[in-house]
Order: C-alpha cells, then structure tokens, then sequence
C-alpha cells in the first residue's frame, strides 16, 4: 500500500465522516503499510489507537478496499516515542516542594469553588456522552495530550460543568504540582475589566500566563464583548504556545456561538470538539439507579415499588438536573409522609415537573427555530421559492416535523403552503439520507433539537 493509495482513501473518509472527525481522528494517523491482508497505521497515543479502532476502523477498511486493495483488517499501533511538544522541552521541570494550586485558594489562583460532588466516579457514562467522558479522563492524566483547547458543549444539564470539575479534582490528585484555574467565563470578564480599573492588568496577565491548565466555562458569554474577547484570545494563544492546556465548555459548538470573533471560533476548531448529547432513556435510568444507591443510605428503610425509576427515565427528558432535582424531592416526600415511593406516589408529588416534560413542540415553532438558524425567511420557508438555500432549511424542518410531533403528513404539508404529503415524505427521506454522510448537516439538527428541547 502507497501513500497515494492512503490518500486516495483519505480523501473519501473526509467526505465521509466529516471535517471535524477526520482532522481529530484520521489526519494524526501515520502509514506504516500492508502486512498480507491486515493495514497497519501508528497513533500517537493509546486513547487515539483505542477510538480509532472502535470507531473508525471499519470506515478505513471500507474505504481501502475502494482503492482494489485486499484488506481484511485494519490494525494501529502506538507510537514507541512520543512526541514532545517544543515547549515542554525547554520548560524546567517544576519544582516538588510547590504549592499546589486549588480553585478556591486565594493566595494563589483565585478561581470559582469546585463542587465535591462533581467527581468522575459519581459521572454516569452512556453512549451520549462517552467520547466527551473519555477525553475528559485523558485530559485528567496530567500528561501531554494531542488536542488542545478539548471544548465540550451541549445543553443544559448535560454534564459539562461536571466532567470540568472532575478534571480538575482529578489533576489536584494526580498531578499536585500543576497549578490548575478553573472559572467561567464571566468571572474571566470581571477580573479583566477589574485589572483594567485598577490599573493592573499585567498583573492580569501574568497570573493567567502562569498557569499550567486553564479551564473556562460557558465560553458563549464572552460572545459580543471586544475586549474581553481580545484578551482572552492572546491568553489562550500564549498558554497554547507554552504546551498548557485549556478545557473549555460552551452550550453550542464554537461556530455556532453568535457575535463570537472568526479568529476564537478557528482556535476552539483547532482541538478536539466534542458534543454531549442529549440523554437517551438507558443513560437515564443509569443516572436514576446511581443516585437511588446513594439515597437509600440517606433514607434507610425507605422503600421503592417496581418500576417508578423506569417510569421516570420515560418521562422526565428534559435534562439531568431535572431529573436528579425530581428525585430527591420524591425521596424527601416520601421520607416526610412515610410511605412507600410508589408510581401513585411519584405522580402526586411531581406533579408539576410531569406536565412540563409533556411540553409538546409545535410545528410553527419547529419553522421559526430552523429558519432563524439558517437565516432565511419564514415566508420563503412556507412558500414555493425552490433554492437551494431554501429548500434544505426546509427539508430539515419537515423532518424534525415528524419526528418532534405527532401531526400527520398531509397535515404537516398543509403547514408547509399545502403541499402534497408526497413532497413532506421526500424532504423526510432526503434529510435522512444526508445525515449519513454530512456531518454538518447532523450538527445542525442536533442543535435544532436541543433548542426545541430546552
């Protein structure tokens, strides 16, 4: 196997997969060769290897053969020597008599509190949110990681804040010598404009040059603020320069953030960008058990009937901290009447958090969020303009018409300028062909449905 042929097959696996994926996950890839049927590639780290493999390592195969080669298997190595980045080479080691830098302590990097709750162990993984968990815990290592800033985004209450924090805990444990800051991005903004009051921002920026892992959370908020977009983007430049690592959290992805400057969005792209999803009944019920095991210590004797986790995990989709919020008021209940947590019980006591999980989406509001995303015209949307610009907008929103709402096609179609239910089930069928493979596209609809979740 050539390297011709490996880019050949390079070149279908980033229309494939999608720019993102294949500049995280393929362009690192070195090409070792063909040992008889088996294709051999070296990854510059084992967590690389280990997601490649599961992941990718079908697609590569799939592609490689395209090319008319005989590939049975697709095997990766790591690499014997890691590179070292060039400013860990001429950093001196730091010294192990240092103090350890906690968020909270303010003689030395004053930061937001760390919430001791907010621990790997007590973070349930499921397929939602299992790349973003994998790469906070490699990031947690303490050691040199290939991707830099790591950006996780999602909605609400889908643990960003959390996988944070335990990256945080996990650094201060592991790797005491660094000095760790973590904060969010307002607080970033108050102390900047307050080093500009007191006239001491080199003072300001000396103390977020120093750091050896800076984490920002809720990135979006600096979005439409010049100068603390400035500032930031030169700390974010000089930390990256340095080797130092930045784990950054947003509610969208960076391209998606609104009135935030191109040259940050390039920057966030440039690491590893990672979508937490919404969750799926099986991680919600994870997420149940796990806490029902802490409670019942907290509450012994208390008894559960027979499927209330389950009806829960059904119900409540909102997001977890709802979830988690319904649960230790229905223990709390439960403990104060002392009575049996039952599904009669459940459904007296959270009453008002049922009623607004069956929050049903509308077909109008379906239209107004798709077509503010893409930026076209409610009107153009409805009417019979045939564009491309307008067509896709509106393929997207008779797909999530379907699938968020229990109107008919032809019902749909009447929305849509009355058009046949023909038309509504093609747009259906196109939007679900592309989604294989335009990640773009997927993107769009994922943000689509958390807005219209939130």
């Amino acid at each position: 196997m050539t390297e011709e042929t490996w880019g050949r097959a390079r070149n279908e696996l980033l229309k494939s997969i999608g720019k993102n994926n294949f500049t995280t996950w393929i362009e690192p890839l070195r090409l070792i060769g063909l040992e008889g049927d088996i294709a051999v590639f070296e990854a510059p780290t084992r967590f690389m290897r280990d997601w490649v493999s599961r992941n990718f390592g079908e697609p590569i195969q799939r592609e490689l053969r395209k090319t008319g080669l005989s590939v049975e298997r697709v095997e990766i190595r790591v690499s014997e020597l890691r590179p070292v980045p060039a400013a860990e080479v001429t950093r001196p080691a730091p010294a192990p008599a240092r103090k350890p830098a906690r968020a909270s302590d303010d003689a030395e990097l004053p930061g937001a509190p760390l919430d001791a709750r907010f621990t790997f162990d007590s973070f349930v993984v499921g397929k939602p949110n299992e790349l973003a968990h994998a790469a906070a815990r490699r990031v947690a290592e303490g050691g040199p990681v290939t991707f830099n800033p790591l950006f996780l985004y999602g909605g609400v209450g889908l643990g960003k804040t959390h996988l944070m924090h335990a990256i945080a805990h996990d650094l201060q444990t592991r790797r005491p010598d660094l000095r760790v800051l973590y904060l969010s991005a307002e607080q970033f903004m108050y102390r900047f404009v307050q080093a500009l009051r007191d006239r001491q921002i080199m003072d300001f920026k000396e103390l977020f040059r120093s750091v050896d892992v800076l984490m920002v959370d809720d990135v979006q908020f600096i979005a439409g603020k010049d100068s603390t977009q400035e500032e930031f983007f030169h700390t974010f430049n000089a930390l990256v320069d340095q080797g130092k690592q930045i784990v950054i959290s947003a509610d969208r992805a960076p391209g998606e953030i609104k009135d935030l400057e191109e040259r940050i969005k390039s920057r966030l792209q440039c690491g590893l960008v990672v979508d937490l999803h919404p969750t799926d009944y099986e991680l919600r019920l994870g997420i149940l058990q796990t806490k029902t095991e802490a409670y019942r210590a907290q509450y012994p004797g208390l008894k559960m009937a027979d499927g209330v986790l389950e009806f829960l995990a059904h119900r409540i989709t909102t997001n977890v901290r709802v979830l988690e919020g319904a649960l230790t008021r229905l223990f709390a209940f439960a403990s104060l009447v002392g009575k049996e947590i039952t599904l009669d019980l459940a459904q007296e006591c959270l009453n008002d958090i049922l009623r607004a999980s069956d929050r049903k989406v509308t077909i109008e509001e379906i239209q107004r969020k798709v077509a503010e995303h893409y930026n076209v015209r409610l009107s153009d949307m409805i009417g019979p303009k045939r564009v491309r610009t307008i067509a896709r907008p509106r393929q997207v929103a008779m797909y999530l018409c379907k699938q968020h709402t229990t109107r008919s096609l032809p019902e749909i179609g009447r929305r849509f300028g009355g058009r046949d239910h023909t038309t509504i089930m093609h747009g259906i069928r196109k939007i679900e062909e592309l989604m294989a493979t335009d990640s773009q596209l997927t993107e769009d609809i994922a943000l689509l449905r958390r807005l219209l979740e939130s």
